[in-house]
């Protein structure tokens, strides 16, 4: 029997494709949100080369990504985006150079640093969304205050062997990331960030075994609850994503929200800095909050701990350092004369009478493109460092 033939019209736009054209079959699909939306990634290891992927292959238009390590050869076999003559090279450099290779459209910057300390707030308010692929936990944390700061979701992706999970965490919407911390996690959190002369490295301590597998496993459903986020649609908020390996289970779970989380605290209203960091004074900003606010009894606190001194209690030795909390390691904080552990003196602010007024905020150790939260008895504001925003994110407009 033959079938009756109906005529179809095909126009000459059905025929051409471009490389996005099969992402447009999708009915709620807008290549244009994901060619404007910006995206920074932490952590360019397993999880984060297949994300970094991912992200060239969907057509992103913009990407950070930070990295504090150098390639291992162990790296070789968990990451795609690296190859054997990068092997000493920064993770970042060599991610963003291959990221930049799948799709060249794509403006990407690395910088090789660490999050909890050579990041300003403001990257984070640059962002459209944060993917995390990290391994540690004050990492984690910190990432989790920072996005809810400044008013943006961020998606956790973690594995262990060949299981996983991938988390959305929306702010002003808890559960966040600190609600999930247990018992157990506030202990060793506790042990680890209570030394301020501990390095990443060394809280790190042991090593996590990863494949390339779950990577991909668990970086494609980040990315995939990143690219609902950008159109607006429904995701994973306040849940996780959990894949079991051995037996290929996978299942949601649903987080319980902490009422007295000190992560749920989102900035309204930023008020902008019209001098770099190099060029600012504390105690110059410290004046600008004071006219602003309408008040002399003004403190300016830092987006994280400094560590201004180090002084030995046996001989009494002291030195400044001026640098953020965790970049000094435990060696380094040893006496030169005797080899004692030293005391360190640690600030978070300024009230207008400490030494240091005179300092620039960069000399203070903080990193550019920052947010300082200045406050009085009844009123508060956020500054932003604004002015250093075309360096730090210089190649990305």
């Amino acid at each position: 029997m033959e079938l009756a033939r109906t005529p179809v019209s095909i126009s000459n736009a059905d025929l051409s494709e471009d490389r996005f054209s099969r992402f447009g079959l999708i009915d709620w699909w807008d290549q244009s949100k994901l060619r404007s939306a910006k995206i920074l990634v932490v952590g360019a290891g397993a999880i984060g080369n297949e994300i970094l992927k991912n992200l060239a292959l969907l057509g992103i238009g913009h990407v950070i990504v930070i990295d504090l390590d150098s390639i291992e050869i162990s790296n070789l076999s968990r990451s795609v985006l690296f190859r054997p003559s990068d092997v000493g090279r920064p993770k970042a450099d060599v991610a963003a150079e291959r990221t930049r290779d799948l799709y060249p459209e794509c403006k990407v910057k690395a910088i090789s640093g660490n999050v909890r300390h050579d990041l300003g707030l403001g990257v984070f308010r640059w962002a459209d969304v944060i993917l995390g692929a990290l391994d540690n936990r004050e990492a984690r944390l910190w990432i989790n205050r920072a996005a809810w700061k400044m008013n943006r979701p961020w998606i956790d992706g973690a594995i262990e062997g060949i299981n996983g999970v991938a988390r959305v965490f929306l702010p002003g919407k808890p559960p966040c990331y600190e609600c999930t911390l247990g018992e157990v996690d506030w202990k060793i959190l506790d042990r680890r960030m209570s030394c301020k002369l501990l390095t990443r490295e060394e809280i790190q301590g042991g090593k996590t075994p990863t494949t390339p597998t779950t990577s991909s496993v668990i970086a494609g459903i980040q990315v995939q609850e990143a690219v609902k986020l950008l159109h607006g649609l429904p995701v994973l908020a306040g849940k996780g994503f959990v894949f079991e390996g051995m037996n290929h289970t996978s299942y949601v779970v649903e987080y319980t929200p902490h009422e007295e989380c000190m992560s749920h605290e989102v900035y309204d209203h930023t008020t902008y800095w019209p001098k770099p960091s190099n060029k600012t004074t504390v105690a110059e900003l410290h004046a600008f909050a004071q006219q602003e606010l309408a008040a002399t009894d003004v403190s300016l606190d830092f987006s994280r701990d400094v560590i201004q001194a180090l002084k030995c209690p046996k001989c009494g030795l002291s030195r400044d350092i001026y640098a953020c909390a965790g970049t000094v390691t435990v060696d380094e904080g040893k006496c030169s004369v005797d080899g004692e552990a030293m005391e360190v003196a640690a600030i978070h602010g300024f009230g207008g009478k400490e030494t240091y007024g005179n300092r620039t905020v960069a000399g203070m150790g903080l990193p550019p493109y920052d947010v300082f939260v200045a406050r009085s008895r009844d009123r508060e504001m956020r500054i932003l460092m604004d002015a250093d925003r075309a360096t730090v994110l210089a190649g990305l407009d």
